[in-house]
């Protein structure tokens, strides 16, 4: 059967590709490329987590630059606090660098796995050399798959949008399952586009785009070492170029990266390790976007709420609890909490009465809502989230043996 380009390599200018390079035991893809035929516009957000691993530090400091030529990634390691950890990272750019006839400070580093075991970096340079001479327009989905971990299934999205009369094409990967609390997880996320847009512009966006999409997710609130969000525009559409972070083509653009971002977003809650359904959480009435935020991320990361979906336990006392330490203000005499469209909590007094029953039956759904308004304000939010399981526990308690 014929392939076709999807996620990075949907917008034109941009080829992958994916391989076992033998960092995992098992013969699964671990080794992955992302490449512009020209050098594009790059931008990027990272871990906040103090404990950062190299191909963070690393990826970091080139993407200053604001232009770069491709991102190498694996997976199975995370490359985290070993003494070789630099060395390796920069390894890794170096070697892709010299296969893509491009400085290694032209390459982004990703790595995703378990902390603080040593790289065999041998076998990945070797796998960089193989890889790229490999690459294909149409290897998105092979890179898809090779950069998961405890992933159940590969992340891709791409979208289409006009700007300045040309078809721009916005594609994307992300992987991530378990250790999922971005602040800016393990995370791993990167957008093509084949728009033109400046360094200074895309940064603009890229973080605009994060603030609606990847930081709005949580599994189990751990903020991972290795967390990346990159995009990369190389302006093979031909389209006019985008300067400055405002105007109709800037907003056209934002409104696809977004369009995509939020649909890896919530592929990546919706594969939480274990999941058996897909939380949303939604939050009005706050007195400003940022406290409706923290309410809604509050419920999202609680165990107790997560827990009790897993058990269509209808305790919806555990939201509204939730709710009152997120650190958001609100009179609980002026507040309203709903959980599958059922109002459970009006003003003060609990109104479900003797339809816990029914709610027991709704909490079966693999689809469920969770929302409040807090009567402050017209500040809003959602979160994505995923139920806890004893399937979490089971893959984080085996996880390294």
């Amino acid at each position: 059967m014929e392939k076709n380009r999807s996620g990075v390599t949907a917008p034109a200018g941009f080829s992958a590709g994916g391989i076992h390079c033998g960092v995992k035991k098992t013969e699964d893809p671990d080794l992955a490329m992302i490449v512009s035929e020209t050098e594009a516009s790059a931008a990027g957000v990272f871990t906040t987590n103090l404990v950062k691993g190299a191909p963070v530090i690393l990826s970091m400091e080139h993407i200053k630059k604001g232009h770069i030529k491709g991102i190498v990634v694996n997976s199975g390691n995370s490359n985290v606090m070993t003494p070789t950890a630099a060395s390796d990272a920069m390894a890794m750019a170096q070697t892709a660098g010299d296969a893509l006839c491009a400085p290694a400070n032209r390459v982004l580093v990703a790595s995703t796995g378990v902390i603080g075991r040593s790289m065999p970096i041998g076998r990945i340079t070797t796998g960089i050399k193989k890889l790229s001479r490999s690459l294909s327009q149409v290897g998105g989905a092979e890179a898809a798959r090779a950069i998961m971990t405890t992933d159940t299934f590969a992340k891709e999205a791409q979208t289409t949008a006009i700007v300045g009369g040309k078809k721009v094409t916005v594609g994307g990967v992300a992987k991530g399952s378990g250790m999922i609390h971005p602040n800016m997880a393990t995370m791993l996320a990167f957008i093509t586009t084949d728009a033109a847009v400046t360094p200074s512009a895309l940064r603009g966006m890229t973080r605009r785009v994060n603030e609606v999409s990847f930081n709005n997710i949580t599994v189990d609130g751990d903020t991972s070492t290795s967390d990346m969000f990159i995009t990369m525009a190389n302006g093979a559409s031909g389209a006019r170029r985008i300067t400055s972070a405002s105007g109709k083509d800037f907003k056209i653009l934002l409104g696809a990266m977004t369009k995509v971002a939020r649909e890896l977003a919530q592929m990546v809650a919706r594969d939480g390790e274990g999941a058996s359904r897909f939380i949303t959480v939604r939050v009005t009435g706050a007195r400003n976007p940022r406290e409706a935020r923290m309410a809604a991320m509050a419920v999202a990361k609680s165990s107790l709420v997560k827990t009790a979906v897993f058990g269509q336990d209808p305790n919806w006392g555990r939201a509204l609890c939730a709710l009152g330490y997120s650190g958001a203000i609100f009179d609980p005499a002026k507040a309203k909490l709903s959980i599958c469209g059922m109002m459970v909590f009006n003003k003060g007094l609990a109104v479900i009465g003797g339809s816990l029953s029914r709610l027991k039956k709704k909490l079966a759904n693999k689809e469920i809502e969770i929302s409040a308004d807090l009567g402050s304000g017209a500040g809003s939010a959602e979160v994505w989230t995923c139920d806890l399981t004893y399937e979490y526990i089971r893959i984080n308690a085996e996880y390294t043996t």
